[in-house]
């Protein structure tokens, strides 16, 4: 009896301890269900007393249903619907043997009569037009622009286009967009904002702008910035910020002023900007006082936004702002990336996955502060820990950034063709430090040279100099009749020079050139190259022409070797800049309301004539191949301006006057009877009249005033001082 009773004792402890282990768990679990059940629910994710609530729980757990949020899927597949060529690159989508033949060549679609066209759109059909790339001919294309408005594409837009497909179908050159760009400021409509364009764009290059990372193809669409109907075509004004002075200390360190969306896409972060605003240093206005049922979805902070939103004018602020907060709106880009540029107020983006304006070539991270908008209230305390230095670079850098891309519609589009022209012909493409670097990318030309050590801008941040000798260019339109010619003398006199390596004589004169015998002997090579008496002829980029810097004479031109020496000494201290004798001015004519042409002389200047200058060989291959033929064939026309517009160009380069050295004799201009036998004596009177007018026109190519008036003059230690002739170094600039 007692080992039976001793047998089931152990049994049922065994089967005990067997339920503990296996059974155990869901026993208490459904102990604590019963026993906790009486006494309260489990707590909601919700509860005060767990996480502070800004909504209200019951809301929170409601299902609204909203339709108006799109499934992952549904994004995909409307995306593989808007772009079909989602994988398009160079290599896969563009036929690079049409740009072999004839290079790099653009063709616009001549525009029909009756064809909506947005006035922003003319600007950019005009600015391809006027490019140097410009063909009529669609045989000799590389690349196809559409004579079709593109840039609205928000259905609710009186400037949408309809019917685009079909018409763009029935164009002969289309073939599925293959080497065509399409250029696009708005996409989408209410309320999502999709880049749907309402066409298939097929292998087209888009250019566009507000640009969304995902729907981006790299190394093939291009991102444009949102500029607005009354961007300028050309030119465009300066950038606010001097670049020989500092800025002021400004009044604000942070400020928004613009429109809060109350609901839709991109409501979410101008609505929280208020957080940030203090008042003092940092100031975010917004209003909801817009649209026309604003008042339907007003809420509590309305009327107050919009009472404290009309104590501050938008200028002011732009001017007295050290940084300025782009947040993104209804779409991604915004009108106030190009203002804040222009106003030198550092960019703070707020525009999360937006594919910056030409980041395949400019470096942003120099000139803006790329922002989270789940990150705002860091925001603040980023600005303020940069120091004043690099304020000062980033300040510097986005006002050469607007005056070189973003300034006029020309510039845009200039910078979305020669992007496109790198990608052709990547083996003669610019760095990347060209685009970055004064005076930039479409400046500095690759078919010159891909070193930046040979250009002349960039000699100080290569650390190198230019070289110690230079050629003589001489421009010869008289036959040589007798041997006391002025040419003659000024080959001997320039072949005296240490510094002279070679004498390149162009000659334009309809006569054939003397034989070897007739020319004087000279210590340094002389060379006679057949031009012809086109006056752009003397700027063609020269292959007998081996030296950095070229002295630019004129035939008549008088000059001692002293002269030539000291002025080639200077160039060398500024050889990106034009450096010579014989100074004109421009000045503004108010009876006129014109711009006009002096040759008084004055203590202020902002013209080197090429008569007796010397300037870096690459101004010649930036005359040749930068300026479009209309305006070369203008001065060869009249045959006359030519060193105007160099002079043009060079101040458009650096932003400088030129550099006027001493002067034994005054120069004064040869009268055109003198230069042309066959001319009447009155075109001593039509020429310099001629001059006034080639200043208007190249202002109004130009889109601006690029000539700076300067009052320097550099001249050798000692000149002039009581001392002994004996002491000085260019003693012979002194003699009569």
């Amino acid at each position: 009896m007692p080992a039976r009773k001793k047998y089931i004792f152990m049994t049922f402890f065994a089967t005990w301890l067997l339920l503990f282990f296996f059974g155990g768990d869901q026993l208490r679990r459904l102990a604590f269900i019963k026993k906790s059940g009486a006494s309260r629910s489990w707590p909601h994710w919700a509860d005060g007393f767990l996480l502070k609530s800004f909504a209200d729980p019951e809301e929170l757990q409601r299902d609204n249903g909203d339709h108006n949020v799109q499934s992952p899927k549904d994004r995909r597949e409307l995306r593989q619907n808007i772009y079909k060529y989602s994988r398009c690159r160079m290599e896969t989508c563009f036929d690079f043997s049409k740009c072999r033949k004839h290079g790099f060549k653009v063709f616009v679609y001549p525009l029909e009569r009756g064809d909506p066209v947005s006035e922003s759109y003319l600007k950019i059909i005009t600015s391809l037009e006027e490019s140097r790339y410009y063909t009529p001919n669609p045989k000799e294309a590389c690349l196809f622009v559409l004579n079709t408005d593109t840039l609205d594409r928000d259905h609710l837009s009186i400037q949408y286009v309809h019917s685009i497909h079909d018409k763009i179908q029935g164009f002969p050159l289309w073939n599925d967009g293959r080497n065509h760009l399409i250029f696009n400021l708005y996409s989408g409509t209410w309320p999502n904002y999709t880049e749907d364009l309402g066409f298939d764009i097929g292998q087209a290059i888009l250019a566009k702008a507000s640009f969304y990372i995902e729907n981006f193809r790299p190394g093939f669409d291009i991102s444009i910035p949102l500029f607005s109907k009354d961007h300028p075509q050309k030119g465009g004004e300066r950038g606010w910020l001097h670049k020989t002075s500092l800025p002021p200390k400004k009044k604000y360190l942070l400020v928004f002023k613009g429109k809060r969306y109350l609901t839709g896409i991109g409501s979410d972060t101008r609505n929280a900007l208020h957080h940030i605003h203090n008042g003092k240093d940092i100031i975010s206005l917004t209003t909801c006082k817009h649209g026309k049922d604003w008042e339907k979805h007003k809420d509590q902070r309305c009327d107050k936004d919009n009472t404290d939103y009309n104590k501050f004018d938008y200028q002011e602020l732009l001017h007295n702002s050290t940084f300025c907060i782009i947040p993104r709106g209804r779409r991604l880009g915004s009108f106030r990336f190009l203002e804040a540029l222009q106003a030198a107020c550092i960019p703070v983006l707020l525009s999360n996955g937006w594919e910056l304006p030409f980041s395949e070539v400019i470096d942003w991270s120099r000139s803006a502060i790329v922002g989270d908008e789940r990150l705002l209230l860091q925001i603040p305390s980023t600005v303020r820990c940069l120091p004043s230095d690099k304020i000062l670079a980033f300040q510097q850098q986005t006002q050469f950034l607007w005056e070189a891309y973003f300034s006029s519609v020309e510039r845009i589009v200039q910078t979305t063709l020669e992007i496109i022209k790198d990608r052709i012909f990547h083996q003669v493409s610019r760095p990347r430090f060209s685009w970055n670097t004064l005076p930039g990318g479409l400046l500095a030309l690759p078919e010159y040279s891909t070193f930046l050590s040979d250009f002349p801008f960039y000699y100080l941040q290569q650390g190198s100099s230019p070289s110690s000798k230079f050629t003589a260019l001489i421009r010869a339109v008289s036959p040589v009749v007798s041997l006391s010619q002025p040419i003659l003398k000024l080959i001997q006199v320039v072949s005296r020079s240490p510094y002279c390596a070679q004498i390149v004589v162009l000659w334009s004169c309809e006569k054939p050139p003397p034989l070897g015998t007739r020319w004087p002997q000279a210590t340094v090579p002389l060379t006679i190259v057949r031009a012809s008496s086109k006056v752009s002829d003397r700027f063609l980029p020269y292959s007998a022409i081996g030296t950095e810097a070229v002295l630019s004479l004129d035939e008549h031109t008088s000059l001692s070797t002293g002269e030539v020496d000291f002025a080639f000494m200077v160039w060398r201290s500024f050889p990106d800049r034009i450096v010579g004798f014989p100074m004109r001015s421009h000045f503004w004519d108010t009876s006129r309301n014109q711009w006009s042409y002096t040759s008084k002389w004055t203590n202020e200047f902002s013209m080197v004539l090429t008569a007796a200058a010397f300037y870096h060989r690459y101004y010649h291959s930036l005359f040749t191949n930068y300026l479009p033929a209309r305006i070369r064939s203008f001065i060869d026309q009249i045959a006359n301006c030519e060193d105007i517009l160099l002079n043009f160009l060079v101040s458009a380069v650096t932003k400088l006057p030129p550099i006027k050295v001493t002067q034994k004799k005054q120069h004064r201009d040869v009268p055109l009877p003198q230069l042309l036998k066959s001319s009447p004596p009155s075109n001593g009177n039509l020429r310099f009249s001629q001059r006034q007018e080639c200043v208007n026109q190249f202002v109004a190519w130009f889109g601006y005033m690029p000539l700076v008036h300067s009052q320097f003059r550099l001249d050798p230690v000692l000149f002039k001082d009581q001392v002994s002739v004996l002491r000085k170094k260019y003693r012979h600039l002194e003699r009569d």
